[in-house]
């Protein structure tokens, strides 16, 4: 390893606050260029006792052990002088020295929309991410999250069942450690297929204080933030948040009225967040800024009427079933025809509980085969081969 990378690292792991690294920075270029500054020079910038800390010899250890773990193949770290930085995270207030990341960094330059969520959501909640993420993550756009537990996961497993789709990771621990630990599998499978990446040194733990850091990154790469099922009290409120003022789009998942996990939801539509039920309602706000960039999602097809009724009739264009679809799924599939079906026909045909009869409603709609209607119920848009 160079040993402008070195610096950079001893740098990082100063303890420093980053907007006095920033500002270091700014006065006297890269940080080879600080440590040989005079402590005078250095503590008229960031004071003494900062200045002191850039002069005490770093931890060998640490240094070491950074360096061997950069070594590994598809690890990298990547600090804010590389032209591989992503460029969205220079537009936030305060962007990390240096980015620990596994997998491909060239992800960073693609469009991307966050999914964020529940740690505990409801069964719909749970399919409604991953139905959103494959849809959306099919039609090209990279889906962040957390990887905590609940919607997060459910978003990145999405993303990653669609060919073509692609998931970044934002964790707030170091790059070796996982939390939960539960997701340890998931989080290879993204390191393999996507990108996993944190600002924190290796073997930092787990902490309160590290998410909502984390947080501001999750909302800063993203074109927007997509919150899929939220308590009041929720963290997702908090990178909603942080996504308005970064001048990200917010969108939510509406829900029932008596669910907690909807509540944070609505609140946010009520503050001015789009209100979505399809994948299309989310192009529809980011068109403006991916025409050119991504082709038009195939998964749900525009309609040029407000009335599903007159679209194509069922017999006339057979598509065939993907291959993807669960068996309950199709079944769904098959108790549709061209005439809109209430939820409780659309039960007694199917024998499936209502809650898991609107989490496959929900994949046909985004799959283009099924549309809702006004009244709420649902027709066959095409009929299947």
């Amino acid at each position: 390893m160079t040993d402008g990378l070195a610096d950079w690292l001893r740098f990082a792991l100063a303890p420093v606050s980053p907007a006095r690294q920033r500002s270091l920075l700014a006065a006297f270029g890269l940080p080879g260029n600080i440590f040989a500054q005079p402590h005078g020079h250095l503590a008229s910038v960031v004071g003494h006792e900062a200045a002191d800390a850039l002069h005490r010899e770093p931890n060998p250890a640490a240094l070491e052990t950074a360096l061997a773990w950069a070594g590994e193949e598809g690890n990298h770290i990547l600090t804010l002088a590389d032209a591989m930085y992503p460029r969205a995270l220079l537009e936030i207030a305060d962007p990390p020295t240096v980015l620990y990341i596994k997998g491909n960094p060239d992800l960073f330059a693609r469009p991307a929309l966050a999914m964020v969520g529940s740690r505990a959501p409801t069964t719909q909640g749970e399919a409604n991410a991953e139905a959103f993420a494959s849809s959306l993550g099919a039609a090209g756009l990279v889906i962040i999250s957390g990887l905590a537990q609940g919607i997060d996961a459910a978003a990145h497993r999405g993303a990653l069942a669609v060919e073509g789709g692609s998931t970044i990771a934002v964790i707030g621990t170091g790059i070796d450690r996982v939390y939960p630990a539960r997701n340890a599998a998931l989080a290879r499978e993204i390191a393999n297929k996507g990108l996993i990446f944190s600002e924190f040194p290796l073997g930092t733990p787990p902490t309160r204080w590290n998410f909502p850091r984390r947080n501001r990154l999750i909302a800063g790469l993203s074109l927007g933030v997509l919150v899929v099922e939220a308590s009041l009290e929720s963290g997702s409120l908090i990178t909603a948040r942080l996504a308005a003022e970064a001048g990200r789009e917010v969108f939510a998942i509406p829900g029932s009225i008596h669910s907690p996990q909807a509540r944070g939801c609505h609140r946010l539509i009520r503050e001015g967040a789009k209100l979505v039920e399809t994948a299309e309602d989310v192009f529809e706000e980011l068109r403006g800024r991916i025409d050119g960039v991504l082709p038009r999602p195939a998964a749900t097809p525009r309609r040029t009427s407000p009335r599903p009724q007159q679209a194509t009739p069922a017999t006339s264009r057979p598509l065939p079933v993907p291959a993807h679809l669960a068996p309950e799924a199709i079944r769904v599939l098959e108790a549709l025809c061209s005439e809109a079906r209430d939820i409780d026909t659309l039960a007694l045909s199917t024998g499936l509980a209502v809650e898991t009869l609107y989490a496959h409603l929900l994949t046909l709609e985004l799959e283009g085969f099924a549309a809702r209607q006004a009244g709420g119920g649902f027709l066959r848009l095409y009929s299947v081969a």
